[in-house]
């Protein structure tokens, strides 16, 4: 086991786990993200994304959650079924960062962020993120990296989706 990894022991073999990115995913009908009295970044129809950066992530898993975002299908077609995803609908997404999400509280009430990225490699990883959705055709509106935001948003259904 590599130091630094979180792995358990079996008899045989040792199984690593590594923590991956992870996001929070509404389908909204719009969303706004403020920085102060700034607004940073506003949309109308499509998906929120709050991403959380893991230690472990890197520039491929960026790519390959941006991916599977874009292609999420969680908009209805004409029989009401979830059959479309945002590159079908032309929605628009903003993306949050958002390094709570890697919070771990199984051990007392207060939680531990160990497991997310320092803000020095997440914010490139970030960036990545966004600019992969932007190349498969998908328009990011972004907050602020690191900054404390207000967002706002109507979710739409409410569809919300772990990833």
């Amino acid at each position: 086991m590599v130091p630094g990894d979180v792995g358990r022991f079996h008899k045989r073999y040792i199984v690593v786990l590594a923590l991956n990115m992870k996001a929070v995913v509404q389908r909204v009908s719009s969303a706004q993200v403020r920085v102060g009295e700034r607004v940073a970044g506003e949309v109308g129809s499509g998906l929120c994304v709050l991403l959380g950066v893991a230690r472990s992530d890197d520039a491929a898993a960026a790519e390959r959650l941006a991916g599977k975002i874009a292609r999420l299908r969680v908009f209805e077609n004409e029989e009401g079924r979830f059959d479309r995803s945002l590159l079908d609908t032309g929605g628009e997404t903003p993306v949050i960062s958002q390094f709570t999400l890697l919070g771990d509280a199984s051990k007392g009430n207060r939680p531990s962020f160990t497991d997310a990225a320092p803000p020095e490699e997440a914010e490139p990883l970030y960036e990545a993120f966004c600019a992969s959705l932007r190349e498969l055709g998908v328009p990011v509106a972004t907050g602020e990296f690191a900054a404390r935001m207000a967002v706002e948003l109507v979710n739409d259904g409410p569809v919300t989706i772990l990833l």
